[in-house]
């Protein structure tokens, strides 16, 4: 087992409480946001897309459009430091402290990106999908990860929620799994054959330096 140089994170329901994001979509649609709520976790309970949530009351939705639709309407997709998970900055802060290369790689638009680089969060990379013109749970989103961590990838942590878009994908790229259980995904999909191969299980971020370090101090 290598030692861990470099900590990726993905965005949503790690760093980021989507509880805000997905409601105003439900207030969008004019549907009460627990009916929402109820609906996209029956979807992605059933393995599907999470997109798919939006067809159930929009038959025909296009994701994308309505992302123009409410930024001309002065309602932009937007989320701030508010909706960050209190973990999030001392964990990027401690992990960067011990001399590890932190990023964050998501599934996130170009807005999104813009937001987190606004937000200063103590991190070396930043990475969307939107930015680098390719997504999970693709071989080449996890390609870049490590070309832009600069090191083996096993020796790259990549710290998600989601099993099948997250740590399966990164785990096939030959990068070590962090799962958080956090967020719809986190709870709702089970996949023991993965969840076994994951160096760390986690409930939230606060415990991970100290579980990295300790890996680390092992492999000395």
């Amino acid at each position: 087992m290598a030692r861990i140089e470099a900590v990726f994170f993905d965005v949503g329901e790690i760093l980021v409480d989507e509880t805000r994001e997905y409601g105003t979509w439900a207030d969008w649609l004019g549907i009460p946001r627990h009916t929402f709520s109820a609906v996209f976790g029956a979807v992605i309970a059933q393995g599907k897309d999470y997109r798919e949530t939006f067809q159930v009351f929009k038959p025909g939705f296009d994701l994308a459009v309505e992302r123009e639709r409410r930024a001309a309407a002065g309602q932009p997709e937007t989320f701030s430091e508010e909706n960050l998970y209190s973990d999030v900055r001392p964990c990027l802060r401690e992990l960067q402290d011990s001399g590890l290369r932190v990023g964050l790689a998501g599934n996130q638009t170009a807005r999104a990106e813009e937001i987190l680089k606004a937000l200063e969060l103590p991190v070396d990379v930043i990475g969307t999908s939107d930015g680098w013109g390719v997504e999970k749970p693709s071989s080449g989103f996890f390609d870049r990860v490590i070309e832009e961590a600069g090191v083996a990838a096993s020796s790259v942590l990549y710290v998600g929620d989601r099993l099948d878009n997250d740590v399966r994908p990164a785990q096939e790229a030959g990068i070590s799994t962090a799962l958080v259980r956090r967020g719809p995904w986190g709870h709702i999909l089970r996949m023991p054959e993965v969840e076994q191969r994951c160096l760390f299980h986690l409930a939230g971020l606060a415990e991970l330096p100290a579980r990295v370090a300790a890996h680390n101090a092992e492999q000395s």
